[in-house]
């Protein structure tokens, strides 16, 4: 997944997001389908890899639709509830995956899913083409370095790009030891699929309620708080970690982390706006960016994390206020400089760096 996003931006800035997307579907209904008719387990991890970089394709070019249709707080708010599907459809996921396997054989989930990429396929003709073919670009390989320069050569998109992936990293490491917590600190293995859906439940509402929240402050603004609270959450997280030997009551543990779930819920799309919100001409190259490095480099400092795991919940409180601290520190960074003609017209910086 976090390899395929490196092609699809760049293709579709220059032919296009609809012929992006649609060769994301393609691959993705190959990809399910190979699994489907898979004779054993390496063929059906093949199948799985090109399922993997088929889903990129939607993955990415949806950042890139997005930020061709909107700017500024309207962009944030169209980006909370994206991303909000991407956290609330996998709390239903393995019920839906669960029925299947009740009334077929296990192979139908698979089949499911080129039946669910055909449905969206189809609904997906509705979606104009976005991209402005001013901004279409060729895709030789000194266009692309350009492109990929101008992504790397901004401050607001390098440091909102950074803050993503710290962010991102702990969360990949809560979603990899939640399950360790529960059985190992708190002898609760039983309750981890209420603890979980519970927990995706928290984060998923607080990505819906930013559209209603950038409305009312505006998305830095709405950016800053955030950070504040998510600092001052996982602080009070690591300090009761701390204090209970890596051991707190299981009720405060559940009570401080989703708080920082919610601030993290509320931090991911308005960060996701800020740093797609200066590359206009070249979205969909930024889209591959953003998206492989928050993704690849934010999955390999969450499993640093994980490999910490001790027995204890006191890691992941570590790595949650490493990441809070980290990120407050780059969006500074990113927002210190108001010189653009460009990003003052929205607020806010977005000087390129050096």
């Amino acid at each position: 997944l976090a390899a395929g996003t490196l092609v699809y931006g760049p293709l579709s800035d220059r032919v296009g997001r609809r012929p992006a997307l649609y060769l994301g579907f393609l691959l993705y209904a190959l990809g399910a389908l190979g699994a489907a008719l898979a004779p054993s387990l390496e063929a059906i991890l093949a199948a799985r890899f090109l399922w993997g970089f088929g889903a990129a394709g939607p993955r990415t070019i949806v950042l890139a639709i997005v930020r061709d249709s909107y700017r500024g707080d309207e962009m944030a708010k169209r980006m909370s509830l994206i991303l909000a599907v991407f956290i609330v459809v996998p709390v239903f996921a393995p019920a839906v995956g669960a029925v299947i396997v009740a009334v077929a054989p296990w192979r139908w989930v698979f089949w499911a899913c080129v039946v669910f990429v055909g449905g969206i396929a189809v609904w997906a003709l509705r979606i104009p083409e976005t991209l402005d073919p001013a901004n279409r670009i060729d895709s030789g390989p000194a266009d692309i370095l350009r492109a990929v320069r101008t992504v790397v050569g901004n401050r607001q998109t390098v440091g909102y790009m950074l803050a993503l992936t710290v962010s991102f990293g702990a969360f990949v490491s809560y979603l990899a030891s939640s399950e360790l917590i529960l059985s190992d600190v708190f002898d609760r293995a039983d309750l981890f699929p209420a603890f979980f859906g519970l927990l995706a439940a928290v984060r998923g509402t607080a990505m819906l309620s930013n559209s209603r929240i950038v409305d009312r402050f505006g998305v830095r603004p709405t950016v800053r708080r955030t950070l504040v609270g998510y600092v001052v959450a996982a602080g009070v997280l690591l300090l009761v970690a701390v204090i209970a030997d890596g051991a707190p009551p299981l009720w405060l543990f559940t009570v401080l982390l989703a708080t920082v779930l919610t601030m993290h819920g509320l931090l991911i799309p308005n960060a996701n706006a800020l740093a797609m919100d200066p590359m206009g001409s070249v979205a969909g190259t930024a889209a591959s960016v953003i998206g492989f490095i928050s993704t690849g480099f934010g999955a390999a400092f969450g499993a640093v994390i994980d490999r910490a795991f001790n027995g204890t919940v006191t890691p992941l409180a570590v790595g949650f206020f490493i990441s809070s601290i980290a990120a407050l520190l780059l969006t500074t960074w990113a927002d210190r400089d108001p010189h653009d003609p460009e990003a003052v017209a929205l607020g806010g910086p977005g000087q390129a760096v050096g």
